[in-house]
């Protein structure tokens, strides 16, 4: 099933952040707006809800904490207990300050490691996925709003004028969203 669309292309930061807002105080629906690089307030501005990453990552990070204390655990107390400089390794409390190390990379290993793959996964982002953006200027220096179109696309494209957007086209796409 394909649809219209408007591309409203932009070539600064700050003027694309003050569109969102001029384009979504007209309760206008944004569907994307494709960007070379972060552009700070711009979920705000277009009412995206906070991610979860962070509680994603903190569960994480708890898991390498885990596994960190079970290997130092296994490994230094009870599968391989060595008697260093007289002092055996009865308990893993008593060792504890020299697995510190240890449990820190493990926590940080894993919490970035599963975020990012998280990250890949929710964002539908595999190997030899075939790029999603609709303008390859949108990779380098330009900024573009995507806005599905309604009854009102003259009022729609005359709002996007005014906004400063340089390149405005409406386009028909296919809806590949599952959403």
């Amino acid at each position: 099933m394909s649809s219209k669309v408007i591309h409203a292309l932009y070539n600064d930061d700050e003027v694309v952040l003050k569109a969102v807002k001029k384009v979504k105080a007209a309760h206008h629906h944004i569907e994307e707006v494709f960007c070379p690089f972060p552009v700070h307030g711009l979920d705000k501005a277009m009412g995206l809800a906070p991610t979860r990453i962070a509680i994603a990552s903190f569960m994480y990070g708890l898991v390498g904490l885990s596994i960190a204390i079970w290997l130092t655990w296994y490994t230094m107390i009870n599968d391989w207990p060595q008697d260093i400089g007289g002092k055996p390794n009865s308990t893993w409390f008593a060792n504890m300050p020299a697995f510190v190390p240890i449990m820190f990379e493990m926590t940080v290993f894993f919490a970035a490691h599963l975020m990012v793959i998280t990250f890949y996964l929710r964002s539908r982002i595999w190997p030899f996925k075939e790029a999603e953006n609709p303008d390859p200027r949108t990779t380098d220096d330009h900024f573009l709003m995507e806005i599905p179109v309604g009854e009102d696309e003259e009022e729609l494209t005359e709002l996007l004028k005014e906004t400063g957007a340089v390149e405005i086209k409406v386009v028909e796409v296919e809806d590949t969203h599952d959403h």
